[in-house]
């Protein structure tokens, strides 16, 4: 009996010894050193094929980025800094999102039969069990059938567990709507006053997804960056097809506005004309009423 004390002593020393070495391979991970970049290589880029927020070079990747930096230097940690992206965008947004349904089913399941039958051998195999009546007495034969009945039960759990796997890879869920996340990151990035990046982001979002309304976000962005040319250029294009819009018609007439031109009394009273309870409506009125120029802010 003494042999195979020493190889399960043996089979402890080397287990010890390969989770230090994987402690160790973790510690050293640049990943940990950077935590940022530690999070951002757990996000999925919802623009791109297979790559994470930290490996690419997509404009709304490095949005998302900004984020996790911002987040992180506001103290949140990195769990919290994925469970505010999950949040918005769902778990998709995970590069490793975690098991559910089925695929959790088959890979508990062997774990729950490994502690059923460990806590069947000791309840059963232990010296003591036949001396106390807790068990009847085991012959020879008997043992050697319930350990290969056991030891069979747990290998066919296992393998239908790898082999399911394999066989019927789980579907990977598709990343999450890059359009959808571009207008959430650019929204919030407009409640933080970061209107330049903000219109990157609408613009980001056109590339996908041409929508007259989130041009007209794109026009006020831009008009809140101070760019105005660009704000009078995009509210122009939405007005060419829809020339009533109201708020094409706001966007142009504060632009106007800021830039001095001689058409912007007459473009926001166009504007006042078609959308007479717009909220913004009563702002324009004062403004137009006391002569002074709204800027838009």
């Amino acid at each position: 009996m003494r042999w195979r004390r020493v190889l399960v002593a043996l089979a402890l020393v080397t287990l010890a010894a390969a989770a230090g070495a994987a402690l160790a391979r973790s510690a050293g991970d640049p990943g940990r050193q950077d935590p940022a970049r530690a999070v951002s290589a757990g996000l999925r880029c919802p623009a791109c094929q297979g790559e994470s927020v930290a490996d690419s070079r997509s404009p709304i990747a490095a949005a998302m980025r900004q984020v996790v930096a911002d987040q992180l230097a506001q103290g949140r940690d990195g769990t919290e800094v994925r469970r505010w992206f999950v949040q918005r965008y769902g778990a998709d947004v995970l590069t490793d999102p975690p098991a559910t349904g089925v695929r959790l089913l088959l890979w508990g399941v062997p774990v729950l039969t490994l502690l059923a039958g460990g806590y069947a051998a000791l309840r059963t195999l232990r010296p003591g069990a036949a001396r106390t009546g807790s068990a009847a007495p085991w012959t020879p034969d008997a043992r050697r059938a319930w350990r290969v009945a056991s030891v069979g039960v747990v290998a066919l759990v296992a393998s239908v567990a790898i082999v399911a796997d394999r066989l019927d890879p789980p579907a990977r869920p598709a990343p999450a709507d890059p359009v959808a996340v571009a207008l959430q990151l650019a929204h919030d990035l407009e409640t933080q006053d970061r209107y330049d990046a903000a219109a990157q982001m609408y613009q980001e979002a056109l590339r996908d997804r041409p929508d007259d309304a989130v041009r007209l976000r794109l026009a006020f962005a831009l008009l809140r960056a101070g760019d105005g040319a660009a704000a009078q250029r995009t509210a122009r294009d939405v007005l060419a097809r829809e020339p009533e819009s109201p708020d094409g018609l706001l966007v142009l007439g504060l632009a106007q506005r800021n830039s001095r031109s001689v058409e912007a009394g007459d473009t926001l009273r166009h504007f006042l004309a078609v959308a007479p309870a717009h909220p913004a409506a009563a702002e324009i009125r004062r403004l137009l009423a006391a002569g002074r120029e709204p800027t838009g802010r």
